[in-house]
This record gives structure tokens, C-alpha cells and sequence, in this order.
């Protein structure tokens, strides 16, 4: 059958959602240090008067979730589960039905039809020059469990984000980030294709990881916001080592996600937004501390090179693990209870008469018959993904 035929495994993430990260801005001044505010009202008591940072009207990131919506739902639709299956899920719904749990049990289409609608496949990046699978790969669902779960967390992050530092900057840190998912993910998982957004929701978290960082001075409880961002993290990053989910993604994206942050999300020093307010005759305080411009610097140079660096990787064919031996198991860790085979499964087709017969060859080794005078290759590709799931 070829390299199309091993897209039945598809490789997701299902994002939980996380608890307030407790970062409280300081309050300096007549206020009492121990008042609590969230990030989207940090203010600075100076000189008797407060200030206040910019609060945007988010619109972006609800955007981005009907975006995603309306996206899985034309899967769905272009899906047609009773074309090729007679015991489709919920299939009251028609064409909207869902496969069969056995094939996608997180409600969702066929695997071949996510190919069909943009999802990162090596094989075609590579070989058939159809890079722009990097970037719709992030707008694409496996199933209304995945959606959920994913769009959630999005509302969840995304929307305090975007009210702090507006939309232009969290659109970019979503999309860049995600992109950068899509590069580690097509380095390392290359025999099965991989969808979901929740590369881009990790460079959400590594950017509020980066903003607390480069912005050190003006929070209160800087420790314990610290401890408690870098938990949430760490147990996001723990979660994504079961099988059949990208944790390579999720590791591009929070990379990303934590350098541009350096970038996008530098605030200015509240000693310099008071000499702006009070217009003192000799201003003795820069907008931002030194270290803010080396860390500036720094990020912007390691996001470029990496993301230059895995493209050229990429469309040169190279595959990571050839290079490094354990990281696959950053992925899964296989143990009794699971498998991390993840190898490519191939289906052998036979025609005889109105008789078709798929054998499952490198996967489960099993085989079926169907009464089918014709079928075309998509249709085989269909009947493959069930025969080897």
C-alpha cells in the first residue's frame, strides 16, 4: 500500500486544564505588599497614585477556538463515517457520525481523512513539498474528547493572556509556537501523523514561564508562583509520555513558547512608568533592567537558529532519532501495561471478482474480506486503518 497506509495511529494530546499560577504582581508604595492581584491587574502603587497596565478586550482567542470548531466539524462532515463503516458511532448524526471506538476512541474521523485535511505527515513534507502541513496540523482535531480538552485550556490561558498583552503578541506566540511543535515533532515521530493544538498551548505555558522570569522584579510571591507554574508544567510534560500522544510537540511548543516570551512579553520597570506619568526634568530610570535586554537578545537568537536550524533538518530528511537513541523516550516509555511500538503498518490488497481482502502486514497481522466490485485507494486506505487498529 506505501507510506499512506500507516496513518492509523495518530499521535495527540489531551490538555488538561491548569489552576490559577498564583503570580501576583508587587504593589510598591504606600500599598501593602501582602494584597493579592491577578496579572491582568497588576498595578503599582507610586508616589501615592496607582498604575496600571493596559487591560485588552480579549477577541483573538475566542476566535481561535470557533476557528477550531467550525475546522472539526468540516472533518467531520468531509469525514462520512457510513461511507466506509457500518457501525459508525452515534450514526443517528449521519455523515457526522464518529468511527468506530476500536479506530478513534476519542470520537473522532479516520485517520485517513485527517491526512486528507492537513495533518503533519513526514512522509509528504518531505517528499512531496507540502510544508504548509506544519501549520494547519495545529488547527486539526482527532476526536470531540481531544477538542474539548484542548479548547478549554485554551479559554483557560490563552484568554487572561491575551487581556494582559493583547493580541497581537499572543497570536503570535500561539502560531510560532505551534509551528515550532510541528518542526521537533516531524524530526521525531515520522511514522504516524500527528494533529492538535496542544503545542501551541504549551508555548502558552512556557511564555507565562518566561514573562515571570523577565519580569522577576515587579511580581510578589516570586517563589511560590515559580513552583507552582513549573509543577503545572512538569506534570503536563509527565502526562504526555503515554502512548499515542506527541510529547514531542508539546516540548517544541513550550521551547518556543518560553524563548518568544522573552521576547513579546517584557514589561517595562514601574520606576520608569512613573518618571513617564510625573515627567521628572532628569530621568534617571531606563524602561527595562539590563538583564531584560540579555535575555531579550539571547531568546530571539536561539528561537531564529532553532527554528531555521530544524526546518533545513527537515526537509533534508533527517530523522532525529537516528542521532539520538534515547529520546524517544521523552514520547512513551513503554512498560507492561503499554507498547511504544509506534512502527508503520502497511495493508496488502487482493481483488478477486467483487471480493476485496486487506491483510495487515507489520502491525497486527490480521486480515479481512469485504464484497466490493471496486474500490479506489482512498477507500482502501479507509478499510486499512480498521483492519490494522
Amino acid at each position: 500500500m506505501g507510506r499512506g497506509a500507516s496513518s492509523a495511529e495518530i499521535e495527540v494530546n489531551v490538555q488538561p486544564r491548569i489552576g490559577d499560577s498564583a503570580i501576583h504582581p508587587i504593589e510598591i508604595g504606600s500599598a501593602s505588599l501582602s494584597r493579592r492581584t491577578s496579572p491582568a491587574n497588576a498595578m503599582a502603587s507610586i508616589s501615592g497614585e496607582f498604575m496600571t497596565f493596559r487591560r485588552w478586550r480579549p477577541w483573538l482567542v475566542p476566535a481561535f477556538v470557533i476557528a477550531n470548531v467550525v475546522l472539526f466539524s468540516i472533518t467531520m462532515f468531509v469525514n462520512n463515517c457510513p461511507r466506509s463503516s457500518p457501525s459508525c458511532i452515534l450514526s443517528f448524526l449521519g455523515r457526522f457520525s464518529f468511527q468506530p471506538l476500536k479506530e478513534n476512541p476519542l470520537l473522532g474521523p479516520s485517520s485517513n481523512t485527517l491526512e486528507k485535511m492537513g495533518a503533519l505527515d513526514v512522509n509528504k513534507v518531505v517528499h512531496e513539498h507540502q510544508g504548509w502541513r506544519l501549520i494547519t496540523c495545529i488547527w486539526l482535531h482527532a476526536g470531540v474528547v481531544h477538542i474539548l480538552a484542548n479548547m478549554l485550556s485554551l479559554l483557560f490561558i490563552g484568554m487572561r493572556l491575551e487581556q494582559e498583552f493583547g493580541f497581537v503578541r499572543i497570536g503570535i506566540l500561539y502560531i510560532i509556537s505551534g509551528f515550532g511543535g510541528s518542526l521537533l515533532s516531524a524530526l521525531f515521530i515520522q511514522s504516524s501523523i500527528s494533529v492538535g493544538a496542544s503545542g501551541a498551548l504549551f508555548g502558552l505555558l512556557g511564555g507565562m514561564l518566561s514573562e515571570l522570569i523577565t519580569n522577576w522584579t515587579i511580581y510578589a510571591n516570586k517563589f511560590a508562583a515559580l513552583l507552582t507554574l513549573v509543577f503545572i508544567i512538569a506534570i503536563n510534560l509527565v502526562v504526555g509520555v503515554l502512548p499515542h500522544v506527541d510529547n514531542f510537540a508539546h516540548i517544541g511548543g513550550f521551547i518556543s513558547g518560553f524563548l518568544l516570551g522573552f521576547v513579546l512579553l517584557i514589561r517595562p520597570q514601574f520606576g520608569w512608568i512613573s518618571q513617564q506619568s510625573h515627567q521628572p526634568r532628569y530621568p534617571v530610570k531606563r524602561k527595562h533592567k539590563v538583564y531584560q535586554y540579555i535575555l531579550w537578545i539571547a531568546a530571539a537568537v536561539f528561537l531564529i537558529t532553532g527554528l531555521t536550524v530544524g526546518l533545513i533538518m527537515i526537509f533534508h530528511g533527517v530523522n532525529a532519532n537516528d542521532h539520538c537513541s534515547w529520546c524517544h523516550y521523552l514520547s512513551c516509555i513503554p512498560t507492561s501495561r503499554w507498547s511504544c511500538n509506534s512502527s508503520a503498518t502497511y495493508c496488502s490488497a487482493s481483488q478477486a471478482g467483487n471480493q476485496l481482502t486487506l491483510t495487515c502486514e507489520g502491525g497486527n497481522g490480521r486480515n479481512h474480506s469485504y464484497f466490493l466490485p471496486s474500490a479506489d485507494n482512498d477507500k482502501i486506505k479507509e478499510l486499512c486503518s480498521q483492519v490494522c487498529s
